[in-house]
């Protein structure tokens, strides 16, 4: 097996740190902004974000919603597995705010596109932002990029980006995996 652990526990929380604080630089107190993160992955990632927003840097009243964007997807009919929803958890007004979508990895821009659809079911916002553990930066099918990054990583048609959190497994790690192995 060729798995390459591209980040370490340690390493995630340091990440994690950094993109809470160019989140305050940006938003500052939060009033007029709200985090919403992608269903499943991106949620546990939100989660993290808004915890060192509120318990590391005293950030009141953070707006934390989940989104599933499961059926908003353009290609959901396509996949030969069946999909299992999650579920959507937004209980304030996104309507003129500013919505930072959060998602662990950043690939084709379809998970970002379905979002930015699903979102609107919710009021229309000010602006979209969208932060990212992983930017997988040449493989885009649409114009999507990240306003904020934790890590940039170049990989191969063969090779995928496994995010693993403790939320879901035994430890933090970020893998490079080869799918042809798997």
């Amino acid at each position: 097996m060729s798995d390459k652990i591209l980040l370490n526990s340690k390493k995630i929380q340091i990440i994690i740190q950094r993109l809470a604080c160019q989140l305050i630089e940006n938003h500052g107190d939060f009033s007029n902004t709200v985090l919403i993160g992608l269903q499943p992955r991106g949620s546990h990632f939100a989660e993290r974000i808004a915890s060192v927003l509120t318990n590391d840097y005293k950030v009141k009243n953070i707006k934390l919603g989940k989104l599933d964007i499961t059926f908003y997807r353009d290609d959901f009919r396509r996949r030969d597995e069946l999909l299992n929803a999650n579920s959507t958890e937004i209980n304030f007004l996104v309507e003129n705010q500013k919505v930072v979508f959060i998602d662990d990895v950043l690939f084709s821009g379809r998970s970002i596109n379905a979002a930015l659809t699903a979102i609107q079911s919710y009021g229309r916002p000010a602006e979209v932002e969208l932060l990212v553990l992983i930017d997988r930066r040449f493989s885009r099918h649409l114009p999507i990029q990240p306003d904020y990054k934790g890590a940039t990583v170049d990989v191969i048609n063969e090779e995928k980006v496994l995010v693993n959190l403790s939320e879901e497994t035994t430890k933090d790690a970020v893998y490079i995996i080869n799918k042809k192995e798997k």
